[in-house]
Formats: structure tokens, C-alpha cells, sequence
């Protein structure tokens, strides 16, 4: 039943709807990206404008109600046939063109009051980060294959070229199920394609446009928000720093080689305060997870700083697939 046909005790009966929120980091926008104006009155569009480090996150322009013309988190519904992790990634590709090098549950949102008038939604946020390597990729043309479907494709089969070495190849194998995870949620009653007219009448309402209604705002100057997508923010940068000081996250915003002067202003743009460069140096060292390249970096104007990269980087081409976090720890 439709939430808009149902009746005032009808509606007090209906299940909540399920979408997905993702909350995106990085260094800067892309270099063919909008910026929102308050971003960029507060940290400037120039390379040559100084401005202290900061984290940067694509927001949404809403076009219909409720919240009108307010900026909210890309997102939308999960469909029928996707995980939850599928619809994060869909929808951030949607707004920011790009895939993130890394995606993560972050927490589950479903506060009574928090879909004001609308149908109750419960969202399942996601956080993600992209590095240099993402941000200066080229923009993902409509209808082009997601990356981490392609080397999840591309993976699947060469397993099952291994497990069927010998037997005869000249037919193509119809694809085997889809493993269900704990996050892949179970199929609506109907679809959003051949369902009834209330099941894509959600759908669409849920559904946040992208296109030219997307820019990119810093953490620092973030506009008014729709929903409760400030409270989700504010969430999210907390877990960022918090992983900051126990975990390797940092250099997942570089390339694959950093100065350890790159990676301590990444780490001062994550917690928002300067970080003493000697501490941060043995610190770093003695943590551990970071292997002398041998090589120097040249460009920059003083004496070239030693390059290092992370003991076990992100494989170039590897699937996209988020860190999973049990359902009893979201």
C-alpha cells in the first residue's frame, strides 16, 4: 500500500522505507566539480589562495519536498536486487561521478520524527574516502560500467575458469546466484520496474537528483541541511577521527606514494588542528605499516623529503567491495 493513498490509521501500520545516506571525504573537490559558495568564499577556488587544510564532501540540492532547495547527502532507496552497499555506491557515483577508493558502514539513522512529514525512513549511512588517484580520474560517463563491477565480473570469472579447466567452454555458463550478505536487505513485495504504481511512486520520492545539483562544500562551511544530514556528518567525522588514531586511514587520501609532510597535513585537514611535526614523524615511524620507497620527492621548493607508501595499498582495479562492520556494532 502506497503512504500517500494509505489512511491516517493505515499509515500508523506501514513499514518504514530503507535508504541509503553516504557521506563521501576528501582533500579537495575534483577539478571539474562545483563548489558550494559558502566553501568557497571561506578556503577560495585558487590554487594560490592560502587556506588551512580541510576535509571536502559532495552534498545534493533537493528539488522536490520536503526540504525544498536544501542540500542533503547523496543517497536514495535501496532497490530490490542490491545490497545496501550497491545503492551507496550507485548513488555517490551518480552525485560525484567517481568511485571511492574505500566504503564502509557507518551508522543506522531511524529517529520517528526524522522523515518530517513523509513516510518513516530508516537510513543506513556510509562513510567513504577518495584519494588523488579517484579525484583526478576521469568522469564516469552515463551508463558506464561501475569499476568494482567490472573487476568483481572479471574476478568471478576467472574463478569459474579454474573450476571448470577441462570441461567443454563452447556454451556460455548462465551466472551463478549472488551470494546474500548479513546488509543485502530481503526483496520488496514489488519492484520498482513491474510493481505497482506505488512502489515506483516511493521509489522516485525517495530518489536524490544529481547532475547540476551537486557541489562540493567543506566540512568547515557546510550549508543548511536537509533531515537529520548534519547529525549523519557530524557521525561521520567523528568515526574518521577517531580511526585516525588507531588506524591507517589517512593515506587512503594520497596517492600511492606520500612525504610524510603530505601525510601529516592530511591528518591535520582530518582533525581540524596542527599536529607537531617531530612527534608526528616518530610517531608515524614507529607505528609501523609504512615502507621506505627509496625515492625522493624533487617538487616541492625545499631540501627532497623521503617517499613512502602504505605496507598493503589498495590494489589498482581491485573491486570496490566496502569494509563490512557486523550489525551489532553499526
Amino acid at each position: 500500500m502506497h503512504y500517500q493513498r494509505a489512511s491516517v490509521a493505515e499509515r500508523r501500520y506501514l513499514p518504514p522505507a530503507v535508504a541509503v545516506s553516504v557521506v563521501a571525504f576528501a582533500l579537495r573537490p575534483p577539478v571539474d566539480a562545483e563548489r558550494g559558495a559558502a566553501s568557497d568564499a571561506a578556503h577560495g577556488s585558487s590554487a594560490a589562495t592560502a587556506a588551512p587544510p580541510t576535509m571536502w564532501l559532495p552534498l545534493v540540492r533537493r528539488t522536490r519536498a520536503p526540504f525544498l532547495g536544501e542540500w542533503a547527502l547523496p543517497g536514495g532507496p535501496t532497490e530490490w536486487d542490491e545490497t545496501l552497499a550497491d545503492t551507496a555506491f550507485r548513488t555517490l557515483r551518480a552525485a560525484a561521478r567517481r568511485d571511492p577508493r574505500h566504503l564502509e558502514q557507518l551508522y543506522s539513522f531511524g529517529g520517528i520524527e526524522r522523515s518530517a512529514d513523509a513516510q518513516r525512513l530508516v537510513t543506513i549511512a556510509y562513510w567513504a574516502q577518495y584519494g588523488e588517484r579517484e579525484l583526478d580520474a576521469e568522469p564516469a560517463r552515463e551508463g558506464e560500467r561501475p569499476r568494482w563491477r567490472e573487476a568483481a565480473r572479471d574476478e568471478k570469472r576467472d574463478q569459474d575458469q579454474d573450476q571448470d579447466q577441462g570441461q567443454d567452454q563452447d556454451h556460455e555458463q548462465p551466472p551463478a546466484p549472488r551470494p546474500r550478505r548479513w546488509d543485502d536487505p530481503l526483496p520488496p513485495l514489488s519492484s520498482r520496474v513491474s510493481g505497482d504504481a506505488g512502489a515506483a511512486e516511493t521509489a522516485e520520492a525517495l530518489e536524490q537528483p544529481a547532475g547540476e545539483n551537486v557541489a562540493w562544500f567543506s566540512i568547515d562551511a557546510l550549508p543548511q541541511l536537509a533531515f537529520d544530514h548534519a547529525e549523519i556528518i557530524d557521525h561521520a567525522v567523528a568515526r574518521l577521527r577517531a580511526k585516525t588514531e588507531y588506524a591507517a586511514v589517512a593515506h587512503r587520501f594520497l596517492g600511492e606514494s606520500f612525504t610524510l609532510g603530505q601525510l601529516r597535513a592530511v591528518t591535520e585537514a582530518i582533525l581540524g588542528q596542527a599536529v607537531d611535526p617531530a612527534n608526528f614523524r616518530r610517531q608515524s615511524l614507529a607505528r609501523g605499516g609504512l615502507i621506505d620507497t627509496g625515492e625522493l620527492d624533487s617538487g616541492g621548493a625545499h631540501r627532497p623529503a623521503r617517499l613512502y607508501r602504505f605496507s598493503e595499498p589498495d590494489r589498482p582495479g581491485a573491486p570496490r567491495t566496502p569494509t563490512q562492520t557486523p550489525p551489532n556494532e553499526t
